[in-house]
């Protein structure tokens, strides 16, 4: 059996034509409830009724735009009909078994997916100590090596234009409570600023964030108890790297702190669901709801 492109195109231009009589008669009131609900179209056995449209109708529609959307949906949703009964009379049975199998599937994992992931959010701890960390990072320490260098230091960027420049160098180099404290207490005429050292940070950000600093002369600056000046455009960047690890270094564990987390979260999990399976299976044994009839 072959398509029939003339009497889809007609099917749906009649189609198109009920909602715009409903639309253009009462657009305002079209999705009131009123006894029975009246459809908006018709494909075959398939009706398409004035609650499956309402909830998609964007907020504040004017009325010409509330018309061209039903317009719209309606000649969408009759084309998907009339595809969806040729392609069940014109593919192979195989296929169409083939793909209601791959629906069953899918639908049967969403389910239990979903329930799966709700059963392990209500059992499952998902918190990990400091102990826990500690304890896996250092049996798994050679599987945390570093694909870049990573430093830790004290930033400041200063406009061009700043006078008290060399009393912000020595405070930044010195850095003792009484630096700091002075240091905070100007922070609103700098331009950026960080003071929190104990960070580890991928050099790659730090060159991003320092446009005179580059991949190629990174190795000048960014190395352990080093200050370094420099200056674009754009203003005076100050820094004082308290820390690196270099490429290949195992990585800190504060800096790999999040990752292991996860890992350790994930396999909590894992080791949850199996457990849940198997006692599902025990559950349904002891009740005589599962049964397997395999000859010996």
């Amino acid at each position: 059996m072959q398509f029939s492109k003339t009497r889809i195109i007609s099917f749906l231009n009649l189609v198109a034509v009920v909602p715009l009589v409903l639309l253009l008669g009462a657009c305002n009131g079209m999705f009131t409830n009123g006894g029975e609900e009246k459809p908006l179209a018709r494909v075959g056995e398939a009706y398409l009724y004035q609650s499956d449209v309402a909830p998609l109708l964007p907020n504040a529609i004017s009325k010409e735009d509330s018309v061209s959307f039903v317009t719209d949906y309606i000649n969408n949703w009759a084309s998907k009909q009339l595809l969806l009964a040729k392609a069940k009379i014109n593919l192979p049975e195989e296929k169409l078994a083939e793909f209601d199998n791959l629906v069953t599937n899918y639908q049967n994992d969403l389910y239990t997916r979903a329930y799966k992931e709700a059963l392990v959010q209500q059992g499952s701890d998902s918190i990990v100590s400091k102990k826990q960390l500690k304890d896996f990072y250092n049996s798994e320490k050679e599987n945390f090596r570093l694909k870049e260098k990573v430093v830790q230091l004290r930033y400041i960027q200063l406009p061009k234009q700043f006078l008290n420049k060399d009393e912000v160098i020595k405070k930044l180099k010195r850095f003792s409570t009484e630096d700091v404290v002075y240091l905070d207490s100007i922070g609103v005429q700098f331009k950026k600023l960080n003071f929190n050292d104990s960070i580890w940070i991928r050099a790659s950000r730090v060159i991003n964030e320092i446009p005179p600093l580059t991949f190629d002369n990174q190795g000048r600056y960014l190395k352990k108890s080093q200050f370094f000046e420099l200056e674009d455009a754009k203003g005076v960047y100050l820094s004082k790297i308290t820390d690196v690890r270099e490429p290949n270094d195992i990585a800190p564990l504060s800096f790999i702190e999040p990752t292991i987390k996860q890992v350790l979260l994930s396999r909590r999990k894992l080791n949850y669901i199996r457990k849940l399976e198997t006692e599902i299976i025990d559950e349904a044994i002891k009740d005589k709801d599962f049964e397997v009839y395999v000859e010996e």
